[in-house]
């Protein structure tokens, strides 16, 4: 477990350093672009100063349904929640560029009704415009990452 979670921190702050340019924009998608999939996805997250998030979702790409998993560590974070969320692909062009290791792309923005969007990035370009659809969306993404895996 010990090294799991040294290995997750090593991605995440290389992923962090490697996109940090692109963290300072205001959104890595266009307000117009459309849309290569969707997701949705729900898990938990515990912390007591480092912490884990876990959980498993759906992808819809071209005319298929594909399942996923989710973990990952966040740093300097407290407390419990599960989460479900709901989003749009970008950039997608081949189903394999999905998984990988992804961090913040952005800031947090707030949306209508007080729920939360975070874009995510990967190593392939795959941007993911994830929204809340339950209280306790916990992706304190700024030093943090989650690694995504397609399952078979």
């Amino acid at each position: 477990m010990r090294n799991m979670i040294i290995s997750l921190a090593a991605c995440t702050l290389l992923g962090a350093a490697a996109y940090g340019r692109e963290a300072d924009s205001s959104a890595p998608v266009a307000d117009n672009a459309t849309p290569d999939g969707a997701v949705t996805l729900r898990g938990g997250s515990v912390a007591a100063g480092i912490g884990y998030t876990w959980g498993h979702g759906e992808l819809k790409y071209r005319d298929g349904f594909h399942q996923f998993s989710i973990k990952g560590v966040s740093i300097v974070d407290v407390g419990a929640t599960n989460y479900t969320a709901a989003g749009s692909v970008y950039n997608l062009r081949d189903l394999s560029d999905f998984a990988g290791n992804y961090v913040a792309a952005s800031a947090g923005i707030t949306v209508a009704g007080g729920g939360a969007a975070v874009y995510l990035k990967n190593e392939h370009g795959v941007v993911i415009k994830l929204v809340s659809t339950e209280v306790g969306l916990k992706f304190n993404l700024s030093a943090d990452g989650v690694h995504i895996a397609l399952k078979s």
